[in-house]
């Protein structure tokens, strides 16, 4: 997964995206808020993968867990 999620300072004011691209961890867990299935973003997303939004749940539960440690 760590080599999914990229941070890059310039892009995207660097929040978490994935594989370098202009797409965010948050775009794709507000897609599935929103009720889209992971094949419906599959179809409108062609260039992400299965993989691809499996890393983003995984860094959002990670992300999750380590919050629920802190704070």
């Amino acid at each position: 997964m760590a080599h999914i999620i990229t941070l890059e300072p310039g892009k995207r004011g660097g929040k978490p995206c994935i594989r370098g691209m202009r797409i965010t961890v948050y775009e794709v867990l507000k897609y599935f808020a929103s009720g889209m299935s992971y094949e419906e973003i599959l179809e409108d997303f062609t260039y992400l993968t299965q993989q691809d939004i499996f890393a983003c749940l995984s860094f959002a539960a990670k992300r999750e867990q380590f919050r629920l440690f802190v704070g």
